[in-house]
């Protein structure tokens, strides 16, 4: 056995470490090439080897050229998982090969007549996203398909722009999601929102609102949708607010992107806060929605209250039950 034999055995059996099979299938197609592959060679080795990938053509297959060839042309006919070519057997080889020439010559030119536009519905993204960012999103969707649950191990995750880029959507991490390529499919074939007038809502401001016009001297942090203060009558030290910068009523009121950009400052502010004050063991989140529930300002703002060992004795002797204690208990 050769060095090199030894070499890449030991590394293939003992030393490679794996997150997916990308270095296998890597190595095999080098293999099967003399030592030499193509990037393009490669990526068709690992696309073939993604299920999630043959299911979506799955699906296209069926709802397609299936449907148009079978119930439109009657060319073909569908029995089971499969379909037949109706009159196959009455064509010569001669005729199949000829048959196959004119397919792949009509291919070729409509391919070079449309250009790379054919495949515009499989592209992910209208602009780029840098690796670093488009991990924080999937690390974010703990790796599962935002809308549906599905793991990245079941289906093939894909960042998504929540307000597309050609409607006023921007890079920030509040306006990405990761949705599995099926759910993401549907969404930009069926949401029939107006995206246009949700971007143009998020710049609604209120003559008035202390959360519409807060002084910019007093902000901690802020996104492109929300932004930090100190709560001005803090119920504990540091406690601070997270406040949507377009005026909207309550919590319930925010858009997807406004959640996702409040979640993002309430964990930077945690961590801040931690490092901050090292007496700090914990924390009370919550929002008031309504009169009843004891809101006094009508901009939706998230409470992110600090707490301590000797906060507990304030209130009650025992810190269980933490925000139900808002109400008095019998």
């Amino acid at each position: 056995m050769s060095q090199q034999f030894d070499d890449l055995s030991d590394f293939i059996r003992n030393q490679m470490r794996m997150s997916h099979i990308y270095q296998l299938v890597m190595l095999m197609e080098l293999l099967n090439r003399d030592g030499s592959a193509s990037i393009r060679d490669v990526a068709k080795a690992l696309l073939a080897e993604d299920i999630s990938q043959i299911e979506y053509y799955e699906r296209v297959t069926k709802n397609t050229p299936g449907r148009v060839l079978t119930k439109n042309r009657g060319i073909t006919e569908k029995q089971g998982d499969s379909y037949h070519l109706i009159g196959f057997d009455n064509l010569s080889v001669a005729e199949v090969e000829e048959l196959l020439v004119l397919c792949a010559d009509e291919l070729k030119c409509f391919v070079e007549r449309r250009d790379d536009r054919i495949w515009s519905h499989r592209k992910k993204l209208s602009g780029y996203i840098p690796g670093t960012l488009r991990y924080e999103i999937l690390k974010r969707a703990k790796y599962r398909c935002g809308l549906c649950g599905k793991s990245a191990e079941d289906k093939a995750i894909e960042v998504d722009y929540i307000i597309p880029r050609n409607l006023g959507g921007t890079n920030d991490i509040s306006n990405l999601q990761a949705l599995c390529y099926s759910c993401n499919a549907m969404k930009r074939g069926r949401d029939a929102t107006d995206f246009r007038g949700v971007a143009e809502s998020y710049k609604i401001r209120e003559v008035g609102c202390v959360f519409c016009q807060v002084d910019k001297k007093r902000v901690k942090a802020e996104n492109e949708l929300c932004y930090v203060v100190d709560d001005l009558y803090p119920a504990t030290e540091h406690h601070r607010l997270i406040i949507p910068k377009r005026h909207v009523p309550d919590f319930f009121d925010l858009h997807q992107p406004e959640i996702n950009a409040v979640h993002n400052l309430l964990g930077s502010t945690r961590k801040e806060l931690e490092e901050l004050d090292k007496t700090i063991k914990g924390f009370n989140v919550g929002t008031n929605v309504g009169k009843d529930a004891g809101q006094s300002v009508f901009h939706a703002h998230i409470h992110l209250m600090p707490r301590r060992y000797e906060d507990i004795n304030k209130t009650t002797n025992n810190p269980r039950g933490g925000i139900r204690w808002a109400i008095p208990q019998n």
